[in-house]
């Protein structure tokens, strides 16, 4: 299988998606939003976006699995397993702030190899595949290069539903705001990890997310040359719903308070 044209492919796949969800900004009514959980929206959008992707997708490789966030096609395990977010930053989309993309990966033989991450309103393709090197419209990207965390713009996501670990994520935050140039919140963890990857941010960290959020981004930053863990330090942060991706040069500096507060 080689990864460089199975991506190609895909990128091809992606972007008729991301017309179809450009095309329907503005145009969901309140009456045709849901609320699956507290905080957690979707409309008809999402959802036909991701069927969308998975006839895309499967038809690339008919043997592969699924796992998606809308659940429209029967969620499998494999030897190869597509991970799809159809439209990471929902509430962003459904207010008009110009902040949401499609997230894909690829999954081999539990391992990662493949990641795609489209930011559709500046119309950007965020692509990587294992040992390929990662790329933002066909050129090469890498992590930053700033080695002290004084000089680091960072970015996170705030919790909108899991409260209960709020006061050691404020203290969180209160750290890097007084050691840092500056947080952001951009409210798409795809966008997050794609912009660690390309040096915008110098690192990411965020809790309470899903493996849809954050496979393709993670595949970018590993094969930009950044650095990737959970809270604890481990490697648990595809299904630990904890993530951590900076560059190599700040990534303890990062841990270190996190674990200190939140842990």
């Amino acid at each position: 299988m080689e990864l460089a044209v199975i991506c190609q492919k895909a990128l091809t796949v992606v972007h008729t998606v991301a017309q179809f969800i450009e095309q329907s900004v503005g145009a969901v009514t309140e009456q045709a939003i849901e609320e699956k959980s507290l905080n957690s929206l979707v409309s008809y959008v999402d959802r036909t976006a991701e069927e969308r992707l998975v006839d895309g997708l499967g038809a690339l490789l008919p043997a592969a699995t699924f796992l998606t966030e809308e659940a429209t096609v029967t969620q499998g395990e494999g030897s190869l397993r597509w991970i799809i977010d159809p439209l990471d930053g929902t509430t962003n989309f459904l207010h008009q702030l110009p902040v949401f993309s499609i997230s894909v990966a690829l999954e081999r033989n539990g391992e990662l190899v493949l990641g795609i991450v489209h930011e559709i309103n500046q119309q950007e393709s965020f692509y990587a595949w294992k040992n390929g090197g990662a790329f933002l419209n066909g050129s090469p990207i890498q992590v930053s290069q700033r080695r002290e965390l004084s000089h680091t713009l960072l970015a996170t996501g705030f919790p909108y539903y899991d409260y209960d670990r709020m006061q050691g994520y404020l203290n969180v935050l209160a750290h890097f705001m007084q050691h840092t140039r500056g947080l952001r919140r951009m409210g798409s963890a795809a966008v997050d990890l794609a912009y660690v990857a390309c040096g915008r941010f110098d690192g990411f960290f965020e809790y309470s997310l899903n493996a849809w959020d954050v496979a393709g981004g993670i595949v970018l930053v590993q094969e930009a040359g950044g650095q990737l863990s959970d809270f604890q330090g481990g490697s648990d942060y595809l299904f630990g719903q904890s993530i951590i991706a900076s560059n190599t040069a700040i990534h303890a500096s990062m841990l270190a308070p996190i674990q200190k507060h939140f842990l």
